[in-house]
């Protein structure tokens, strides 16, 4: 129910949601080297809600940031939610404390008016973004594929929150496959609870309303998408299962094997298989190669369909192929040392 939530919000262009505090709290801790003398914008928040303006006005001195700009869209558009009720758009300023109390107070705030209305994509708000240095937002879940454009378009470093389907989407999926994208560090299952404005309809499952009338709802599948590295993700997958054509069946359609579950990679295969697209919260540079998404493989017979199993078709698929391990060289006396590093047959056990 809380999918269907989201997709009916998607489609009504309903999708104005408030990451919550902890959220922001568990990822940004991996990154806090990244921050130090940067400049932050955070270009789809209201700061009367948004809890990425109260993260990083309260930590600016411990990041070490240069300057945090906040924009707030004013909606012109009675088909879209928008809880301001302000007759401009505005864009703050934060240069951190400057009284020693360690808190962004009013005076310390500099608020800024737009000619227009606040959107990501005016002028206005490129003229900030090009005076960034990292963009960390939650962008409306309908926006993702331009917002995700923009800070392509004009190099940005990013941190920002989106559906994990959107991993599909084929310019996503380019970004991934080239290492220039990859999922967060701290959000792998389940779902997470986001606020939203008030008069947000709570008609179905998944949605409360607290003792003081804010209202949120819980929607799964959702994900951090970034260009920061932190170390986890060059952390090995620990692979346990052997290799057998019984449990792991090749597609009716392509010469690649079926893996149902990303802790079911094999331990011995190093030919290509498809993986869910779940396979990303664990995926490692330096241990798997990625080949391509299912669809649009290059080598597909039936390019832009999925694989087949049985003639049955498969959800969808990240093709990965691990990278080969410097070979073991056995030794008359058995012990053993690492030979020169070579290839190893193609699908091959080893």
């Amino acid at each position: 129910m809380a999918n269907k939530n989201l997709n009916q919000a998607k489609n009504a262009k309903k999708d104005e949601f408030y990451t919550q505090l902890v959220d922001i709290e568990n990822e940004l801790k991996h990154y806090k080297a990244h921050f130090k003398g940067k400049t932050v914008l955070c270009n789809c928040d209201d700061p009367r809600v948004s809890n990425f303006f109260h993260y990083f006005s309260y930590n600016f001195e411990q990041l070490g940031l240069k300057k945090l700009i906040t924009t707030c869209y004013k909606n012109q558009n009675r088909d879209l939610f928008s809880q301001n009720d302000a007759e401009q758009a505005i864009w703050l300023e934060y240069y951190g404390d400057r009284n020693g109390n360690r808190v962004p107070d009013p005076e310390e705030i500099g608020i800024h008016y737009f000619k227009g209305d606040g959107d990501f994509r005016s002028q206005e708000c490129i003229e900030l973004l090009k005076e960034a240095d990292i963009v960390v937002t939650n962008p409306p879940f309908s926006l993702f594929r331009e917002f995700l454009d923009v800070l392509i378009k004009y190099e940005k470093q990013f941190l920002i929150i989106g559906n994990v389907n959107a991993v599909s989407y084929k310019e996503t999926f380019q970004l991934i496959k080239a290492n220039k994208l990859w999922l967060g560090a701290s959000i792998h299952s389940g779902d997470r609870e986001f606020g939203v404005p008030k008069d947000y309809p709570l008609n179905a499952a998944g949605c409360r309303e607290d003792e003081r009338g804010n209202k949120f709802i819980r929607v799964k599948g959702v994900r951090w998408f970034t260009n920061l590295d932190f170390k986890e993700r060059h952390e090995d997958l620990i692979l346990y299962k052997p290799f057998s054509l019984e449990e792991y069946p090749k597609y009716d359609n392509y010469n690649a094997i079926n893996v149902d579950k990303t802790s079911d990679i094999p331990m011995d295969y190093y030919g290509v298989m498809g993986v869910p697209i779940t396979f990303l919260d664990k995926y490692n540079p330096e241990q798997f190669e990625i080949v391509g998404l299912d669809r649009y493989v290059e080598d597909n017979p039936h390019f832009g369909h999925r694989f087949t199993l049985s003639g049955k078709e498969t959800y969808a698929r990240i093709l990965i192929r691990r990278k080969q391990p410097t070979p073991v060289a056995y030794l008359p006396d058995n012990t053993v040392t690492m030979a020169a590093e070579g290839e190893a047959g193609y699908g091959e056990k080893q």
